[in-house]
């Protein structure tokens, strides 16, 4: 068994092989599609490398990937994703239980993703990828967290549905058909609902907490936004970017592209090997990804209704302030020493500033807007009554 490196932010497909020539010219097709524009990386596998530029990895038992956008796409219908730190013990029954709940009933692809781990993770990914074709293994040159594991798994994935888990054995793998079966009814998200959580009670406190707020910041009406198991529609993994620690604000963002989203129960299992990584950190990451989520989904179309306001706001305050000082002045008294003069002057410049940014920010957003092309609107399907003509649509940059 052999495995190839890919350098990371390959913005251009070239005419020479991969080092050792796993990864070949198979971008070529997308770049002719494109009209002869810069092929760049996209998260259906249509590229050699995940979308960073630090994000190179290794990957085991790659397979072509048919790339261009609308064409027929050969391959499993079901890619189940895990990225993976430091879980050697875990992986091999997981495996199996993953074999036992789909073989025979779906054509699927298993991904490890080895986010640098420092233990025999790869090793045993490695033995795996030997003994059984549908698992296929990435590893990454050093621990870049879950969203750009789940990134570089979300590359190589070839199914219409794809399935994020984890590898601690704490989800049920017997428990996928059920959000292949939501998938199928024409869901684009499920997310599991872990109904009763088997964890301490300082986390399952903080748990319900950040899950309310979740509801009440995105509208988003899921019972446990934070579950790490997953199914998307293909359309969803095309759309929507991952960086950060956004990925578990996927549904989200995927509700705010107009996809439809829901939840399935699933059981919760303790923790078999390893020490958990959730802490007091993450918490606070959680805190600051929400207030990005909630700026992305409710101004990222139009920045001046937020800046505005508050450039509004505080140019009124300094305005008023000044005017109230400039009638003294006019009555004679002295305002030159007054802490109120460079109060209400600072806070008119600061509304100044913010409503600058404002049109900044519509200004890109309007540049935006003029790149985007009647092909990459959110569609879903569209039909013409005049020929009978029905197709499905494509979401966008699908």
């Amino acid at each position: 068994m052999t495995s190839s490196r890919t350098r990371g932010s390959v913005a251009k497909p070239t005419d020479e092989a991969s080092a050792d020539g796993e990864y070949d010219q198979r971008d070529r097709s997308i770049a002719e599609v494109e009209s002869g524009e810069d092929a760049q990386v996209d998260v259906d596998g249509s590229h050699d490398s995940p979308p960073s530029a630090d994000g190179a990895l290794v990957a085991r038992g790659s397979a072509p990937i048919s790339s261009a956008r609308g064409a027929a796409r050969s391959g499993p219908r079901i890619s189940i994703v895990i990225p993976a730190l430091n879980e050697s013990e875990s992986l091999p029954e997981l495996e199996q239980r993953i074999r036992a709940a789909l073989t025979g009933k779906e054509d699927y692809e298993l991904i490890f993703v080895d986010d640098g781990s420092t233990d025999d993770t790869w090793k045993v990914v490695g033995k795996m990828v030997d003994a059984q074709p549908t698992v296929r293994g990435v590893r990454l040159r050093k621990n870049f967290g879950k969203a750009m594991g789940l990134t570089a798994g979300f590359s190589r994935a070839r199914g219409d549905i794809v399935i994020m888990m984890d590898a601690d054995l704490q989800d049920d793998p017997a428990e996928l058909p059920k959000f292949i079966e939501k998938v199928d009814e024409g869901f684009d998200v499920v997310v599991g609902w872990k109904v009763k959580r088997l964890d301490p009670a300082n986390r399952l406190i903080l748990t319900r907490i950040f899950n309310g707020t979740v509801r009440w910041v995105t509208g988003v009406k899921l019972h446990d936004m934070n579950c790490g198991f997953k199914a998307y529609s293909r359309d969803v993994i095309r759309t929507v970017p991952i960086y950060g620690d956004l990925f578990r604000f996927i549904p989200a963002l995927a509700a705010w592209e107009g996809f439809r989203v829901t939840e399935v129960p699933v059981h919760h299992h303790s923790r078999k090997h390893g020490t958990s990584r959730y802490g007091l950190e993450r918490i606070l990451r959680g805190s600051f990804d929400l207030l990005t989520i909630a700026f992305l989904t409710k101004y990222s179309r139009r920045p001046m209704h937020l800046f505005g306001l508050f450039g509004a706001l505080l140019g009124a305050v300094g305005m008023l302030i000044n005017l109230y000082l400039t009638v003294l002045w006019f009555r004679g008294e002295s305002i030159g020493h007054r802490p109120l003069l460079l109060f209400g002057s600072t806070l008119f410049l600061a509304g100044l500033q913010f409503v600058s940014v404002g049109v900044l920010g519509e200004f890109l957003t309007y540049l935006h807007q003029k790149r985007i092309r009647p092909a990459d609107l959110p569609i879903r399907e569209e039909v013409d009554a005049t020929s009978g003509f029905h197709r499905p649509g494509r979401s966008l940059h699908g």
